[in-house]
């Protein structure tokens, strides 16, 4: 009669081979961060999760748990390098009866340990720190953080009550107790501030002033920008004495889900009538708006766009939509020749225009990789630049701070 392996020697094998791959890629570098992700049990904080399916058509998650996939398959698929969805379109998932999910829009998970530990790399501790997290998900990064710092020098915000109900159990199984705050991550945490460092598991369109009104001067915040369309990549800034900061990209690489406060209308805009708007021929296609480095600058430069092509009979693209839900602006693309286009716009700003400049800006300077480009945060204003402050540059869309 197979009897089920034992967990935590099962798991404690698989966290050894996790924490190996992971060195020998290169993204796991410190002796402390190593022993951290070597005894952290990813298991108690994905107890139950999706992953998604290879199935042709709509996107579709399968649910895995120890009953329905057996202990062993269960926790391989925890400690393998993968993002595990815990939760769809901000509604908790009912796990009596688990059913393939399809088409939905995931809102928690357990980010894949390959970015975590890169992150937390990147974030640059050093004994004694203490770090404010915005996004505490399943808890995982904020138990990485308690074995690296000490619980009581880590405070970690989540939004949504459930998930962050969750992630205090699975963190009082591990034997940690940081700070935990259910609220809005970018309000920050002014009762705990100043902070050495503040890192974002979540992705934003701009950085929070509060972030930097919060940490101390000297110190550190570390966060993805993002739009809607895609992500800008990884930056990390330094804190001034005049509630300034600066700092690079560090990586183009790494997407997170963006913060809940910051996340898209539902509706992407009025679709403009055929004969809106004035039509000239392009050199650009949208395969722009996809490609690596060219993507890049289409969501620096239009940040409250989205787009979207509908098919022609032969499935080639008819027609791709850049619409901007914020002031109604828009432009059209349509194929004219074999390396031509057609774009018509409209609306308060020329959308395809503003694109076609930072292009040629971006090219003439040797379309350089995200790594190129800094940020400058104030409280009154955040730009994007390219090589040096005093290079071109483009404003985020910066909103007050939360009350």
């Amino acid at each position: 009669m197979a009897t089920e392996p034992d967990i935590d020697s099962t798991a404690a094998d698989l966290r050894h081979q996790l924490t190996t791959r992971l060195a020998d890629t290169g993204r796991l570098h410190s002796p402390q961060w190593r022993a951290a992700v070597a005894t952290i049990p990813r298991h108690e904080f994905v107890r139950r999760f999706y992953r998604e399916t290879d199935a042709p058509g709509l996107t579709t998650w399968a649910p895995v748990t120890p009953e329905l996939s057996g202990v062993e398959e269960w926790l391989r698929q925890v400690y393998a390098d993968e993002t595990l969805i815990t939760q769809f379109d901000g509604r908790e998932i009912d796990w009596s009866d688990p059913q393939p999910i399809i088409g939905a829009h995931p809102t928690s998970s357990s980010t894949l340990p390959a970015l975590v530990v890169s992150m937390l790399e990147e974030l640059q501790v050093h004994d004694g720190m203490n770090v404010m997290e915005i996004g505490t998900g399943t808890g995982y990064s904020t138990a990485l953080m308690c074995h690296r710092l000490g619980a009581e020098q880590v405070t970690s915000i989540e939004t949504d009550p459930a998930v962050a109900a969750r992630a205090r159990d699975a963190l009082d199984r591990c034997g940690y107790a940081p700070r935990l705050i259910v609220g809005d991550g970018l309000a920050g945490d002014p009762e705990g501030a100043p902070y050495d460092r503040v890192i974002a598991t979540c992705g934003v369109r701009y950085i929070p002033h509060a972030w930097v009104r919060q940490a101390r001067p000297g110190g550190l915040i570390l966060a993805t920008l993002r739009g809607w369309m895609r992500s800008l990549g990884l930056v990390r800034l330094t804190i001034d004495h005049g509630e300034r900061a600066e700092g690079r990209f560090v990586t183009g690489d790494p997407s997170f889900m963006i913060a809940r406060q910051q996340d898209a209308p539902a509706s992407l805009g009025m679709i403009p009538a055929p004969d809106d708007g004035a039509s000239r021929t392009t050199p650009y296609g949208p395969d722009v708006l996809t490609q690596a480095g060219s993507g890049f600058v289409a969501q620096l430069v239009m940040p409250s766009a989205r787009f979207f092509s509908t098919p022609a009979d032969n499935g080639t693209p008819a027609g791709t939509y850049v619409l901007d839900a914020t002031d109604k602006s828009f432009a059209v693309l349509t194929r004219k020749g074999q390396d031509e286009w057609n774009v018509r716009q409209g609306g308060p700003v020329a959308l395809w225009d503003v694109l076609e400049n930072a292009l040629d800006t971006w090219r003439a300077a040797g379309s350089p990789k995200p790594t190129e480009f800094g940020i400058t945060v104030t409280a009154t204003d955040q730009r994007v630049w390219l090589g040096s402050t005093d290079g071109p540059n483009w404003r985020l869309p910066i909103a007050a701070d939360p009350a």
